[in-house]
Parts: structure tokens; C-alpha cells; sequence
């Protein structure tokens, strides 16, 4: 019985505080009765300092609005807000330097799965996940930042990617907008005939090719490992996904795609070369508010739709990017509260609504947001969320299947067999670097 009571008893507590951190909005931005303090000022508010170091987004007024609420929370609390906007790839080196030194930025914006790559410098986030609830947050983003049972991180933001098409084109050639990769083979071979092909990378860059092969690799039926991260890559669902992609990339992809950067596909499209491509919403976000830019009326004629389906399913990734508080921060508790703040369902929405789709939500509840209905076409990323895996899945989402991902295995997997490689041979190499990894 006392267990019992006592489980009864955290339950309770866990709701209350939720309902709490949604509800101090309104008393906190007044400056009344400094809630998240516990009904006074901190102590420390005049001497302290949090320091975020977050990403310079590719959409500026997402910054304005952590801007404005940074200021927010100054005003309300006390506590002086240091916030930093730096280039994406310029993080993972200051986070490096950031534990090794023991000083620097009290909470890093860290993305895919660095929370397991940082742990031993990150703080206990289990209170704040608490709050938020696990059930509330997708898995993949759960397992993004759980690392052995312990929450090193909170979520913020979640990128998705899709295919991003040209609807007059698609018209002109007689091109099906697919469901499945079989309606997208025969639409493919259509787009090329027509002279505006399909452009995909197979290269090494941080997003494009990995979003493309790990989709293509699941939906097949083909994983890197099972649940006890064993691996299995070498199947015939792999294979198989591998003798799609052959037919693929001759019958309708832009050949010359096999190098592209994260950037290359962007330009083709909007250059008008290639006539679909899978992106997030940045190609129509630059059509759309940089019209003098791009071809007249170009904004207009752009959709997207669901990555394909295959055999097992429609399945892909998405890019978690979370908040995580430094363990060697001395300013833990002011870190806690501000992020409470930003994290407060009302702040959280207003940042999300500067989005316009950019960011597709951590929790399923932002399929029902209603800036969906803002804009028909990029309405088909409320759904993409729901369909995310995580890298070396079926097994965790740890070290070991980051390393798999930043050394491209996967992708060379695909990329060895467009350039002549068998499906066998592609499989079985990537087999062997696979296990150096997962059971060296």
C-alpha cells in the first residue's frame, strides 16, 4: 500500500508541475510573484548569467523570437541572458572544447544523437523531462537524448525532410505525384524523358543522402542491426532496396548528383535543372520570400509529398536538435528555469508558428497545430514526424550508430553499388564496417 500511495503521490506531483510550467506565462512575463522562483526573485539573479549557444537558423526570425523571449525571461527573473548564434557546424567543436576545458556556454543546442556523444559533460535532465512527459515526446527524439536510462537533454525543434516538387512540371511530363517508390520509378523515368530529372546526392553531407538512403534502407525492410545491435544489414530486403535504387538513380535521377552537397540540390532546383528532390522546406522557403530570386510565379508551383513507401512501410528520419545543460555549469538552476520559460506551451508555439513548417514539432500534438492550415503546401510535414526512425535502428540510438552515420556506411553502401558494385558485394561490405563498429 505505501508503494502504492507513494506512486499515487509522484503521479500527482509530476501533473501538477506540468500544469504549472504551462501556466506561469502569463505571471512571469508580468513580473508577478516570479512563479518559476517559488514566489520571490533568486538570490543570485543579479549576479548570474546563463550563456546559450544555439544554432544561427536558416530562418532569421526563428532567432528573433528566442531573442524577444530571452529578453522576456531578463525582465522577469532577473537572471541576465547571454544568447550566442553560431554556424551548425561550428557547435560540435565548441561543445568539444567546452568539456575538455571545463568552462564555456551553459546550454549547447546539440543535434541528431549528441547527447550519447557528450553525456559525461551533461547535466541530469530527468526532472525536466518529467515534466514535459516522456509519452508526449516522439521516440526517436526520446532515444536521441536517453543515454543508459538517464535524460541528458530536453527537446526543442525536429527537422523533416521530404520530397520537394515542381506541380507544373509533374503536369507537362504526365508524372504521378507517388505514393510509393514503385509510382515514383515510373514517374521518375517520365521527369528525366521529359528533361527535368530527379536530383539526389549520394555524397557525404550531413543531410540530404543520409535522409534519402536510411528511408530507402527501412522501408525495404533492411536494418543495420536488430534490438541487441547485432548486425544484419546483409538480407534481401537490403539487397532488394539496393536493386531498387540501381534502377533508380539510372531510369530517373541527374546522374552528376552522385557528389552533390547539401547545397547542389538546392541550386538545381531552383535553377530549374531538376524537377523534384528531397529537402527540407528551405527550397520553397527561399521561392517563397526571396521571389526576385528565383524564376517568376516559381513559389507558386511548388509542393511536396510523403517520402515513398516500400515493402516493410513508409519510414524516415528526422533531425532532432535538444537543449542540453552542461554539468560543469555554475549556473544550473537559472539554466533549468529559462528553459522551463521557453519550454512553456504558449512561447513554445510562438517560436513554432516563425517556423512555417521549417520545424516539424517533438510531439505528436504539433500535427494538429494550426499553422498547418496556413499553407497548403507545405501542410504534408505536420505527418512526417510520425514515420521517424532513428539511425541503427532496430537497435539503439547510441555512439556506435552515430559513428556508422558520420562515417557514411550506409550511404557508400548505396553509392558502392551505383557505381558498379553488386548487391552481394555492396551488403557485404557493408557488413564488415558495420561489425567493426557494433561487435569490434
Amino acid at each position: 500500500m505505501k508503494n502504492a500511495k507513494d506512486a499515487d503521490t509522484k503521479r500527482a506531483t509530476r501533473l501538477t508541475r506540468r500544469k504549472f510550467v504551462k501556466t506561469t506565462s502569463t505571471a512571469l512575463a508580468a513580473g508577478v510573484g516570479f512563479g518559476l522562483f517559488g514566489g520571490r526573485p533568486p538570490a543570485y539573479a543579479q549576479r548570474r548569467t546563463v550563456h546559450t549557444l544555439q544554432w544561427a537558423h536558416f530562418i532569421p526570425p526563428a532567432d528573433d523570437e528566442l531573442r524577444r523571449q530571452a529578453k522576456e525571461f531578463e525582465k522577469a527573473s532577473g537572471v541576465k541572458m547571454k544568447m550566442e548564434f553560431i554556424n551548425l557546424n561550428d557547435i560540435t567543436p565548441r561543445a568539444t572544447a567546452a568539456i575538455e576545458g571545463g568552462i564555456g556556454p551553459d546550454i549547447f543546442n546539440l543535434q541528431w544523437n549528441q547527447a550519447h556523444l557528450f553525456a559525461e559533460g551533461l547535466d541530469n535532465h530527468d526532472d525536466l523531462m518529467d515534466e514535459i512527459g516522456e509519452e508526449n515526446v516522439y521516440p526517436s527524439i526520446v532515444a536521441s537524448i536517453k543515454v543508459k536510462g538517464v535524460y541528458r537533454g530536453i527537446p526543442f525543434m525536429n527537422i523533416g525532410w521530404a520530397p520537394t516538387y515542381r506541380k507544373d512540371i509533374f503536369k507537362q511530363a504526365g508524372a504521378k505525384v507517388p505514393e510509393t517508390w514503385d509510382e515514383y520509378l515510373v514517374s521518375g523515368r517520365k521527369l528525366k524523358k521529359f528533361g527535368y530529372p530527379v536530383g539526389q546526392t549520394l555524397g557525404h553531407t550531413i543531410g540530404d543522402a543520409p535522409f534519402f538512403v536510411y528511408s530507402l534502407l527501412w522501408t525495404f525492410g533492411g536494418m543495420e542491426t536488430n534490438t541487441d545491435q547485432r548486425v544484419i544489414i546483409d538480407s534481401k530486403e537490403t539487397r532488394r532496396s539496393i536493386e531498387f535504387l540501381k534502377e533508380f538513380w539510372f531510369a530517373a535521377c541527374d546522374e552528376s548528383g552522385m557528389a552533390w552537397d547539401d547545397g547542389s540540390n538546392n541550386r538545381a532546383f531552383l535553377g530549374e535543372t531538376i524537377s523534384v528532390t528531397g529537402n527540407a522546406i528551405s527550397i520553397y522557403f527561399k521561392a517563397r520570400h526571396s521571389p526576385g530570386s528565383v524564376p517568376v510565379g516559381m513559389a507558386d508551383n511548388i509542393g511536396h509529398f510523403l517520402p515513398p513507401a516500400g515493402p516493410a512501410g513508409r519510414y524516415n528520419m528526422t533531425q532532432p536538435y535538444n537543449h542540453c545543460i552542461m554539468k560543469q555549469s555554475k549556473n544550473k538552476e537559472a539554466a533549468r528555469e529559462y528553459l522551463r520559460f521557453i519550454m512553456q506551451e504558449d512561447n513554445h508555439d510562438r517560436w513554432f508558428r516563425t517556423q512555417e513548417g521549417f520545424h516539424v514539432g517533438y510531439s505528436p500534438r504539433f500535427e494538429n497545430h494550426p499553422m498547418w492550415d496556413d499553407d497548403p503546401a507545405v501542410a504534408v510535414f505536420r505527418d512526417i514526424a510520425k514515420y521517424s526512425r532513428s539511425m541503427g535502428y532496430a537497435g539503439p540510438n547510441d555512439r556506435k550508430s552515430s559513428e556508422v552515420q558520420a562515417k557514411y556506411i550506409i550511404v557508400d553502401m548505396y553509392a558502392r553499388a551505383v557505381r558498379g558494385d553488386s548487391p552481394a558485394a555492396a551488403t557485404a561490405w557493408a557488413e564488415k564496417e558495420l561489425k567493426i563498429i557494433y561487435e569490434g
